[in-house]
């Protein structure tokens, strides 16, 4: 059952770490991290231990928590100081995935509206809205799959790309959240699930959270998409988001856009599942949304015995493309499921 997935992202028992699953060594070893320093809180996002826009966003805001308890600042001005410089430093780790971002600035503004309460409390107050994202993000989930659910019929085939689970939120993820419900309530949903070159998240984390949920899923490498879509396997793709931006544009991980194309080649409805967590209001359109570029290794060498590519040679590896609002069959969110125009069904969240 999707519930039945293990944790991503939590605070300890007392709140002095933040304990996350290290997604860069799943399936094949399940380990738990204990964070507390900046630089260790920093590289786990950077490296993409945790990962996953709403998780992201969870993260961060206890990770500023877990920092911010370790303050030795006796009074407010220099306790502000020291949490705004940890909180840019967090940010700096991932500039695509909105959610980074707005949580930090969410927590920032409760250590504003707490100025005149002495610094513990403040540390509560923090607690309190680290614990509230988590909430808000569980709640989100599950709505966005029961509007997702509404979209599928038993036995649909289902597309998915990267992971948009439990293990890039907090329970049932966005993109693979219909998926996992249809399959708690005795539905038999077909995933064809897409490897997600070069990080293989599609591989080495959707598949094994749809494998773990009891799912009927097939693995197939990013560049068999057109043919399986092309033999009448997909009725529908669905993918999560990294930022949404005003008009619809949609920012997933790399190849996503690609996928998109073929769909509306094939007739096939394309679905982006995005908490309002991932809107992004100061966004007017997706070529505003600045794209991460990754290490050439990770093309390279990473997941290989031996390099795989001269020495020398350049790689390009952005993180991430944006898909057009027209490629766009509908967006889901937890308010219920958007079409076009976007700038006006979107328009509530701004």
């Amino acid at each position: 059952m999707a519930h039945e997935q293990p944790e991503n992202v939590r605070l300890n028992s007392d709140g002095t770490a933040v304990v996350i699953l290290d997604q860069t060594i799943l399936p094949n070893e399940t380990k738990y991290n204990e964070l507390r320093g900046a630089d260790e809180l920093y590289e786990a996002l950077a490296t993409l231990r945790v990962r996953g826009a709403p998780a992201i966003g969870i993260y961060a805001a206890f990770a500023l928590y877990t920092l911010a308890r370790q303050t030795t600042a006796h009074d407010y001005e220099s306790f502000r100081s020291e949490n705004m410089k940890n909180s840019a430093y967090l940010n700096s780790a991932r500039p695509t995935a909105v959610n980074l971002s707005k949580q930090l600035h969410r927590m920032e503004n409760i250590v504003a509206k707490h100025a005149k309460l002495p610094i513990p409390h403040i540390l509560d107050a923090m607690r309190v809205e680290a614990e509230q994202i988590q909430r808000e993000d569980i709640e989100m989930c599950l709505a966005i799959s029961e509007h997702g659910l509404t979209l599928l019929r038993n036995g649909s085939g289902i597309m998915t790309h990267c992971n948009a689970g439990p293990l890039a939120t907090s329970l049932y993820g966005t993109g693979l959240g219909p998926i996992l419900l249809a399959q708690e309530r005795g539905m038999t949903p077909r995933v064809f699930c897409c490897e997600t070159r070069p990080l293989l998240q599609g591989a080495r984390l959707t598949a094994y959270e749809l494998s773990r949920a009891g799912v009927d899923c097939t693995l197939i490498c990013d560049n068999m998409a057109s043919i399986v879509m092309k033999k009448g396997k997909i009725d529908a793709v669905f993918v999560g988001c990294d930022r949404l931006a005003r008009n619809g544009d949609a920012a997933n991980k790399i190849g996503t856009s690609g996928i998109a194309i073929l769909a509306k080649h094939y007739g096939i409805p394309f679905y982006v599942c995005s908490p309002s967590s991932t809107i992004d209001p100061g966004c007017p359109t997706g070529a505003d949304i600045e794209i991460e570029q990754r290490p050439p290794e990770e093309i390279k060498e990473l997941f290989f015995e031996k390099p795989i590519a001269p020495a020398g040679v350049k790689c390009y590896n952005p993180a991430f493309d944006v898909t057009d609002n027209n490629l766009i069959t509908a967006i889901i969110t937890e308010k219920g499921i958007l079409t076009a125009p976007y700038e006006i069904s979107l328009s509530q969240y701004f």
